[in-house]
């Protein structure tokens, strides 16, 4: 078995000596991460992951002494029997992805020895995401559930248990996998798996059409755990499409054709439409698109409830939270932002230190947050940050939601004809969700299919809806019917295709002259 000779690798700032020996290579940590990975292996096979010596699995050696990003990794090897690995067959790699220890070859018929073509992709989720493991997939499931179809360059799926198996997610959330294209060679693929990975913060995984998935947790355990829902999630929604039914739904109901009919039962239901072209024709839709402020819910109760209430409480919620990762993410978020904007010189921007005491952290952030709130900042770290605050406001019954009286009956109505309604807010997703579960109404969320916040663009952008667009898959942009208060916004909206009405509701801006948008004050006259 070949291996690097001894290297100081660092660690923290000093040198740890060995970690690249020829004993720590046949070392107890790096033997039981082969053995590891030859048991999975075996497992996956019979599951139909990795036949035929297709798909791949990659684990970091779990030393308690030696961070993450520098622990090593190990990698089954490429066109062998999966199920038939042994310890001695695998790949030992360096944190920065180069070959430590190779396997021997083996006799006829045996391939020799060589690393696995996935490797580049397992190394971009090591970097990316501080991944502890990356298993790559050639699943039945998720290779058709990528055919659908084929234009989508998303699965999405939401009200599943199995949802719940998925880091960070819960039954309500709608899971959303970005796909990519396949290629002749899988290295090739490397570059669009970053993108994706970037593009999609919240995933932790890539689907590439006609071929698998690339899976990827904190742990083994957690990307095992992971790929199992994928899976179980991906079947779920082959067997819904075969009983045309809508696995993108939260009501899972029949699957509507671009007429907006359903395919199951096209007499059961009338055409489904919304607005009226130019030329008197009335076009069918099949998605709507909701603003919230001034269009489901008075500005009033933004402007003087909601944003109130996040001024009110950061300092309290910093404290009681502070050493929460997800409040340090928060801190790490608005640092970041209060730095471009001081060297923008934004007004009301105030340093926030690095390494300085709590308290004074705590002052520096909740100076910022002020000045944001009162400037009506619509950026993505003050919007994470009132997320988090509004959430225990929701939680704790201090916060219930206003919609218009019309807006429940009308979500009920396209909900019945098929049509999906999605939310586009500059408040992040997690308010959003917060906003229409807690409502005077109720809980709305069963109505919606998902939700867009500025991590998709500016809402006065047309790239914005453009992505919003691509997301949704529909055949002709014009299917996509977007309602806001805002005259910049509906512009973007309809540059990119999109047909767009105005809601004029009471205390909403007004409106230029001759804006030549067709204007609703209530619902139910779409």
């Amino acid at each position: 078995m070949a291996a690097a000779s001894a290297a100081p690798l660092a660690i923290n700032g000093a040198v740890k000596m060995g970690t690249t020996s020829q004993a720590y290579l046949e070392g107890s940590r790096v033997g039981e991460t082969k053995a590891l990975i030859s048991e999975l292996c075996r497992q996956f096979y019979h599951l139909g992951w990795v036949s035929g010596t297709g798909g791949s699995i990659t684990i970091k050696v779990h030393d308690d002494s030696i961070p993450k990003p520098q622990q090593l990794i190990v990698m089954s090897p490429s066109g062998v029997q999966k199920e038939r690995m042994m310890e001695e067959d695998m790949y030992v790699l360096s944190p920065s992805g180069s070959v430590l220890s190779e396997p021997l070859a083996k006799p006829w018929p045996n391939k020799p020895p060589k690393c696995s073509d996935c490797g580049p992709l397992f190394m971009k989720a090591y970097e990316m995401r501080n991944a502890g493991a990356v298993i790559h997939s050639h699943g039945m499931e998720s290779c058709i559930v990528t055919m659908i179809n084929p234009s989508s360059k998303e699965f999405r799926i939401t009200h599943m248990e199995m949802i719940k198996g998925i880091q960070g997610h819960g039954y309500y959330d709608e899971l959303v996998v970005p796909i990519i294209e396949n290629t002749a060679h899988e290295r090739e693929l490397t570059d669009s798996l970053a993108e994706a990975i970037k593009a999609y913060p919240k995933t932790t995984a890539v689907l590439v059409r006609n071929h698998g998935i690339y899976i990827w947790g904190d742990s083994w355990i957690s990307a095992k755990t992971q790929a199992e829902c994928y899976h179980y999630l991906f079947d779920a929604a082959i067997k819904l499409h075969q009983l045309g039914l809508d696995w993108s739904t939260p009501s899972h109901g029949l699957i509507q054709s671009p007429n907006g009919i359903s395919s199951n039962y096209r007499n059961a239901k009338v055409v489904a439409k919304v607005g009226t072209l130019n030329n008197g024709i009335e076009p069918p839709r099949r998605c709507i698109v909701l603003d919230i402020e001034g269009t489901t819910t008075p500005i009033s109760f933004v402007t003087d409830v909601l944003f109130p209430y996040a001024r009110d409480s950061v300092g309290k919620h910093l404290e009681l939270t502070y050493e929460s990762a997800e409040t340090q993410e928060d801190i790490k978020l608005l640092r970041a932002q209060v730095q471009e904007d001081l060297e923008n010189n934004v007004v009301g921007a105030v340093p926030i230190p690095s390494d300085g005491e709590k308290e004074e952290i705590i002052a520096a952030v909740v100076a910022n947050v002020e000045a944001m709130i009162k400037a009506d900042r619509k950026i993505t770290s003050l919007k994470q940050l009132q997320g988090h605050i509004w959430r225990t406001g929701f939680q704790s019954k201090e916060l219930e939601a206003v919609v218009y009286d019309d807006v429940p009956e009308a979500l009920e109505k396209w909900h019945d004809l098929g049509i999906k309604v999605y939310i586009y807010s500059s408040g992040s997703r997690l308010a959003q969700r917060l906003l229409f579960g807690n409502t005077n109404y109720g809980d709305l969320r069963k109505y919606l299919c998902g939700y867009f916040d500025t991590t998709v663009g500016n809402k006065r952008e047309t790239k914005s809806y453009i992505e919003i667009r691509e997301s949704l898959g529909v055949d002709n942009p014009s299917e996509i019917l977007f309602v806001t208060d805002v005259y910049q916004e509906a512009t973007a909206a309809k540059a990119a295709g999109l047909e767009a009405i105005i809601s004029i509701r009471p205390g909403n801006g007004p409106l230029p002259e001759n804006h030549g948008f067709q204007t609703i004050k209530s619902f139910s006259e779409i």
